[in-house]
């Protein structure tokens, strides 16, 4: 257990193993693949999820998804170079909405009429 001196934050605590995720994949080539993603610094990592609710409230009802302990799922991610894993992180971007100005309206009727 990491012991702080003096009030020091710098290091983070020990890791604990996260247990089962849920973890979102893509189709590849031979099948399925673990989704990883970049952090707000650009940096890859892969991503897991503690229930499956919070996994679609983030990335969709029709995102598909395996269960996998998180010390496996490190593992599966190793070889390409990720060290992170990031457990229910939540998406940043804000959601697609359209965009209706009175300019693309009239725009819209003109190209119609």
């Amino acid at each position: 257990m990491a012991v702080l001196i003096d009030g020091d934050a710098s290091e983070p605590p020990d890791r604990f193993p996260a247990g089962a995720l849920y973890v979102p994949v893509r189709p590849g080539p031979t099948g399925y693949v673990a989704r990883l993603v970049r952090t707000p610094l650009g940096v890859r990592t892969a991503v897991g999820f503690t229930c499956e609710r919070t996994l679609t409230g983030t990335l969709g009802p029709h995102q598909r998804w395996i269960r996998l302990a998180e010390p496996a799922l490190r593992a599966l991610t190793a070889p390409l170079g990720i060290t992170t894993v990031t457990v229910d992180p939540l998406f940043a971007a804000p959601a697609p909405t359209p965009v209706t100005t009175p300019a693309s309206a009239s725009s819209v009727a003109l190209l119609t009429a």
